[in-house]
């Protein structure tokens, strides 16, 4: 049982969060956008115990070490946003200035973003395409997961209850690499998605693609990457990938029929979305 006195706690050094969490369960509150969003009743909202990261330095920025692009867990979408960033990051910031209004990409964190685990994140394709990594901290350690491990259901991850995010790793890409972001909502801002679709394509010397890396939020329990695609794209030049057909069932994709739209609309507007990717990255 935690006593009233910690039942909030904001401590400005890693150690003493991680202690914390191993000491007692408590809500994680990394900017807090969706705290207050999650269906629970205020009381019982009120009365968890929680923990409050955004004071802790090392838990914030982007950097570049060796050869990975790395995005602390308290970075902001708003940061993301901002950043002087490569353009094979352009689907990253593009998903950036997408989640929620200014408010909430002023406070909303990109750990946040994927540890609330919604199949309709904004911020998880980009990622997703970019085969980004997840590091996470205890008291008992430091591990990594593929974010495609990391998230195991709608609002589950695989983040023990004792455990923090610390940053998110995303392996560098050549000049020639280029990445876009597409979100179909009832509006331009402010929506949830009917359908997202990331693309991440990396060329060659030779104008070749060497890398393809495909995701789509919305249309599945969790966003999923388009394995059966990107194979495909390996290897083709710019002019063969334009030209590659999609087809309009995407075995990777499960969608529903929502208030949002149909199961069959969502396939529908992935392939399109893919469709106008490919020929938007292959033209330069």
């Amino acid at each position: 049982m935690v006593p009233d006195s910690a039942r909030y706690l904001r401590p400005t050094d890693l150690a003493a969060a991680l202690a914390s969490l191993s000491a007692a369960p408590r809500v994680v509150l990394a900017g807090g956008t969706d705290l207050y969003a999650t269906g629970v009743p205020v009381p019982d909202r009120l009365r968890q115990a929680v923990l409050d990261i955004t004071a802790i330095d090392r838990l914030r920025g982007i950097r570049v070490e060796k050869s990975e692009l790395i995005i602390g867990a308290c970075t902001t979408w708003a940061e993301v946003r901002d950043a002087e960033l490569p353009q094979w990051l352009r689907a990253l910031k593009q998903s950036a200035s997408q989640v929620g209004g200014e408010q909430v990409q002023n406070a909303g964190t990109i750990a946040g973003n994927l540890c609330n685990a919604s199949p309709a994140a904004d911020g998880v394709p980009p990622l997703l395409a970019l085969s980004g990594r997840i590091e996470l901290a205890s008291s008992r350690g430091v591990r990594t997961l593929p974010l495609r491990e990391f998230i195991l259901g709608p609002r589950r991850t695989a983040c023990a209850s004792d455990e923090l995010v610390l940053a998110i790793h995303v392996p560098m890409r050549s000049s020639n690499a280029r990445s876009v972001f597409h979100k179909l909502g009832s509006r331009s801002y402010l929506v949830i998605s009917i359908a997202a679709l990331a693309a991440t394509i990396d060329f060659d010397a030779d104008g070749r693609i060497g890398y393809a890396g495909l995701a789509v939020g919305a249309c599945s329990a969790v966003p999923q990457t388009l394995r059966s695609i990107e194979s495909q794209l390996l290897g083709l030049d710019r002019k063969a990938a334009r030209r590659l057909p999609i087809p309009e069932q995407l075995p990777e994709l499960s969608p529903i029929d929502d208030i949002r739209a149909s199961a069959a609309y969502r396939k529908e507007a992935v392939a399109t979305l893919l469709r106008r990717a490919l020929t938007e990255l292959c033209d330069g």
